[in-house]
């Protein structure tokens, strides 16, 4: 379903499993936190990589539906309403 959101909707969205439990107990949850803390919050200061930014006419105004193609990279991306 993550690859349907990013390839349909321009949503990057993520499933991260930390360990072989995917339903750990609620008591275990702290203790996987501790364990993962550092690594999943380098992860998420990721976000500020890359390329960002609106797309604007010549007179400011946003344009809907503006087609983005970065060179080398098969998949194009469509600015909102």
């Amino acid at each position: 379903i993550n690859d349907f959101s990013y390839l349909h909707t321009n949503c990057f969205e993520l499933s991260i499993y930390v360990g072989c439990d995917k339903y750990p107990h609620e008591s275990e949850l702290p203790e996987e936190w501790e364990n993962n803390r550092e690594s999943l919050i380098v992860f998420m200061e990721q976000v500020h990589r890359g390329i960002k930014g609106i797309v604007k006419d010549l007179h400011g105004k946003g344009i809907p539906n503006a087609v983005i193609s970065v060179e080398g990279v098969n998949h194009d991306i469509r600015t909102g309403k």
